[in-house]
């Protein structure tokens, strides 16, 4: 499983385990959690980079109607896991 390192303004890192990926409307989305086995907390996060950067950029998605859309996609996505919104 991918691990992804996210570091925010302050300085704090936080690392997540990327369940699934797509794209949505041009854009690209993941799926993470913050541990790599067992139950645990679920992040949807739009990738903000633009082609030329060596890493990754992400974004946290916090628009209520969008996170319920990708929810909905991931869920079908992965059907062997149980998504509570």
């Amino acid at each position: 499983m991918e691990k992804i390192r996210l570091e925010g303004d302050a300085g704090e890192t936080v690392e997540l385990f990327v369940l699934e990926s797509t794209r949505l409307m041009g854009n690209n989305y993941i799926l993470a959690t913050d541990t790599e086995q067992g139950d645990g907390d679920c992040y949807i996060l739009k990738e903000c980079s633009a082609g030329s950067e060596d890493e990754a950029v992400y974004e946290w998605v916090e628009d209520e109607a969008l996170l319920d859309t990708l929810l909905s996609v991931f869920a079908e996505l992965l059907d062997d896991v149980d998504l509570e919104g």
